[in-house]
Order: C-alpha cells, then structure tokens, then sequence
C-alpha cells in the first residue's frame, strides 16, 4: 500500500482522541521492543507499573492495565456488583451515552442515569436512584460511577468526591471513578492523582491513557482490597488482555512513572483556557458572553473542553479549517477539544474564524 497520499490533518479541536501518540510514549514502545518476554502481563514492565501504582494510590492497590476506556469502565464495574446490580451515573456520562450499551450488553449491568445540571452527581441527586434496597423487583443499586473530568468538562472537587463516596458507602455502594481525564482535572485542581482517588475514598478507578498521549493504553486500578474481585479472569473473558502487555505498561510507565501526565494535561488545559479567554469567558471563571457576538461559553472551562453556542454557519465557517463537533443532545452546542500537542497559533487561528 502506497501511504504517500495519506495527508493528516495538521490540527483539530474535534477531541483529544484525533491527537497521536506523544514522542516519550513512542520512545517506550521502541525501548520495550527487544528481545523476548513473558506475555499476558509476565513481564518487567507490567510488574513495575504494578509497584508504581501502589506508590501513586496506596499499599493497598492492584492495577490492570487494559486496552481502552470503554474496556476498562465495563470491566471495573463488572468485577463490582453482581448479576442483579445496578449503576448510578449522571445522563451524560461515558458509559450511558457514548458505550454503544456495552455495559448493558458485555457487562450485563443495569444503568441508573440522573440528569444533572453540569454532568456531576451530588448525594441528594444520587439518592434519586438509591433507592429499593431488598427489593426483588428492582435492580440494586451497587455502584456510583462518576467522570472525571465530566463529559461537560467540569472537574469534581475532592470534596465533593469524598461526599459521594461516603453516602455510597452509607448506602453499601461503591465509588468508582472513570479517570479517562483524571490527568486533566488534577492538573486544573493542582492535587496529586491519589488526592482525587484514594484519598476521598473512592473503591475503583479506571485510568486514563489515550486521551492524554498513549496509544491504546489504560487501566483498572483496584483502590480498596476486595473490590473487584475475579479481574484476572474477566479481563480475558472482556478481550482486555493484551498477549504483549509490556507495550501498553511501558506506555503507562512513560505517562504516569514521572511528570509527563501533568506536563500533557497542563498544556491541553491552557489551550482551552486561551480559546475560552479568546471567547470571552475570563478562561475558566464560568460561562458568559463571548467577545465575539453570538458566541457564548455554556459550561466552565476547567480541564481541555470548551463548549460553545454559536450560530450554526458561523461554526461551519471554522469547521472547515479547524473540525470540531456539536454536542447531539443540545442544537447549536459545540464542543472543542484541545490535547496535549494543541499549538497555541492555531487557538488565535480558529478565534480570528469565530469572530464576527
């Protein structure tokens, strides 16, 4: 096959997905490519992402590194309830509205979504769910799952994630936190991964990879003993187990071994908050006039998300130099998204093709 038409796209804001792979993931892909060693996770370097995660998020931690996000959500919540439980989870979230019903379908789960004003849950809006415990016509409530950062690109406090976590446990539920951006939220917030997991007491954690540099590479992390128990033999049964495990773990070592994680979401971070300044918005202090009429910034910008309502040619006109998406649910919403290569030129380029 000749590749030499092959022309890539030399930026967007239609995700964090369309970026590649950054250098020092690629690095040690190559570094991990000589000689031989043992597959399924027998080797150096998923035993050492092993040790690293205990020193990131306790002791106590077992981590699973997986494919993809999708993977890594239906597995963790599997290996955590059983047959006849549910999930509560806000309506906009991964694994309600953009999983194709692999929870329901691969993981065979009961999905309990809350609408919410900002894509995050609260106690009180949990306990719209929370409810029918013994009862045998209701699937039971077992776990809360909550996006950080949100599908909305808000980010939870800990705080609030430690409310959530004690009212799941005041309930016998569990937390379980998809942390496909959990790189960017922790950036925004300045806390530690840990601060954001374990520390507020959170039971499961599925680990971002893809959306912040690497190539096919995530993981569950069990953050409490017992939580999830029959990982081992589930990932297997979910196609979650790479035979050369070391690419995925070298690339998780890459990301997580150092500051790399914090470097990539940062600057995706500041990206957004420059478009979101060039919009109008005082970059992250919340949603507000554009300074481009007709543009308005819907949500706060507090990760690599902008969402904007703007007229829908206005937004074609940009479209065609720089693709982003609208957001399916709301007309005249669009989502822009910026990654951990996002150039700070081709921010003002797209703001010069937004402005009026």
């Amino acid at each position: 096959m000749d590749t030499a038409d092959i022309t890539p796209l030399s930026s967007t804001f239609a995700s964090d997905n369309w970026a590649g792979v950054h250098p020092e993931a690629l690095a040690a892909i190559a570094e991990a490519n000589s000689g031989y060693a043992p597959a399924y996770g027998g080797d150096p370097w998923t035993a050492e992402f092993g040790s690293l995660s205990k020193r990131l998020f306790g002791e106590e931690t077992e981590a699973f590194p997986v494919l993809n996000g999708t993977g890594a959500n239906v597995l963790a919540l599997q290996a955590a309830i059983p047959r006849w439980g549910a999930v509560i989870c806000a309506s906009t979230a991964h694994v309600a509205t953009d999983e194709t019903g692999a929870p329901e379908k691969t993981g065979g789960l009961k999905m309990l979504p809350v609408e919410t004003p900002d894509g995050k849950l609260t106690p009180e809006l949990v306990d719209r769910e929370a409810w029918g415990f013994g009862n045998p016509h209701r699937a039971q409530p077992a776990v809360v799952s909550v996006s950080q950062v949100t599908e909305l690109g808000t980010c939870y406090s800990p705080d609030e994630l430690r409310a959530l976590a004690e009212h799941a446990h005041g309930h016998g539920m569990l937390l379980h936190i998809d942390g496909s951006r959990l790189a960017n939220a922790a950036a925004h917030l300045g806390v530690s991964l840990g601060a954001l997991t374990r520390d507020v007491g959170a039971d499961l954690l599925s680990l971002g990879g893809t959306k912040n540099g690497l190539l096919a590479a995530e993981a569950v992390v069990v953050l409490r003993p017992g939580a999830a128990p029959g990982l081992d033999y589930l990932r297997k049964i979910n196609l979650q187990l790479a035979s050369k495990m070391r690419f995925v773990s070298a690339q998780l070592l890459a990301l997580y071994g150092g500051d790399l994680w914090e470097r990539n979401a940062r600057h995706a971070n500041a990206m957004a908050a420059r478009l979101a300044d060039g919009l109008g918005s005082g970059g992250g202090s919340g949603s507000g006039a554009g300074s481009a009429a007709g543009i308005e910034v819907a949500h706060p910008v507090q990760s690599n998300a902008v969402f904007a309502r703007m007229p829908a040619e206005r937004a074609a006109r940009a479209q065609a130099a720089f693709p982003f998406g609208s957001w399916p649910s709301e007309p005249g919403l669009f989502r822009l998204m910026c990654a951990f290569n996002t150039a700070p030129e081709d921010v003002d380029a797209l703001l010069a093709l937004l402005a009026d």
